[in-house]
């Protein structure tokens, strides 16, 4: 559906959340167009003329309310559609939580994003977690939990290419998902105005086949070791 308007989706629910907006951009886009050109016929229909004299109307009469109510019952048809196709996607991407293959932390400050990987045991919170500043790393198909926070004000996690917005709320932390279906490197943006340095504040999300994101994590995983273990760190 709409597959001509689509522009690059790499999430498994991206095209679902591509057909809400393009439905909603068209029944909006017909019903303005619709209603320009009833206004620009009406200025023309009834524009001043030589012997006519101004009526006031008072929008009472059956005739002049049917113009109204009719419209109005119209749109509102087209809003229950609207609810009707959106229900099951909502409910697909905010209110189901598929079992995780992997689980990142994602926090927001201002004005940078901090991203905490699993190392090669799997999970978090433990000696051999990954953290990256402004380079979220996943690998496709798998499907990743994010649990996001924000160590400041409010801020707004979004990944385009996901079709992924979500708020990061000071004291709170809310977990997500998703899972890529495509490789590459891509942008995250913080799309809640948070302060002066706003604008600066972008990162990156390295999609990786399975091969890279064993090699990245590998690479990441003895740095961190090398400096836990040189005799300088044991100094400090």
């Amino acid at each position: 559906m709409f597959e001509a308007f689509r522009v690059e989706a790499l999430s498994t629910f991206a095209s679902d959340i591509d057909d809400v907006i393009i439905l909603v951009t068209v029944l909006v886009g017909f019903w303005f167009l619709l209603a320009q050109a009833a206004l620009l016929g009406f200025c023309v229909h009834f524009r001043q003329r030589d012997g006519r004299k101004a009526q006031y109307i008072a929008g009472e009469g059956k005739k002049q309310l049917s113009w109204i109510t009719i419209p109005l019952a119209l749109i509102v048809l087209c809003d229950v559609y609207i609810a009707v196709v959106d229900g099951p996607v909502w409910k697909k991407v905010k209110e189901t939580l598929p079992e995780a293959d992997r689980v990142v932390r994602v926090i927001g400050q201002q004005w940078a994003w901090t991203f905490v990987h699993p190392g090669p045991d799997g999970k978090l919170d433990t000696a051999d977690d990954i953290e990256t500043v402004g380079e979220l790393h996943v690998e496709v198909g798998k499907v990743h939990h994010f649990e996001l926070s924000s160590r400041d004000v409010l801020h707004s996690f979004s990944v385009p290419v996901f079709r992924l917005k979500q708020d990061a709320i000071p004291g709170r932390k809310i977990v997500g998902w998703f899972e890529p279906t495509g490789t590459g490197t891509y942008d995250i943006q913080c799309t809640e105005i948070c302060g002066i340095g706003h604008g600066l504040m972008p990162a990156r999300i390295h999609i990786e086949t399975p091969e890279q994101h064993a090699a990245w994590m590998s690479e990441r995983s003895q740095t961190l070791l090398a400096s836990t273990t040189s005799p300088r760190a044991g100094q400090e």
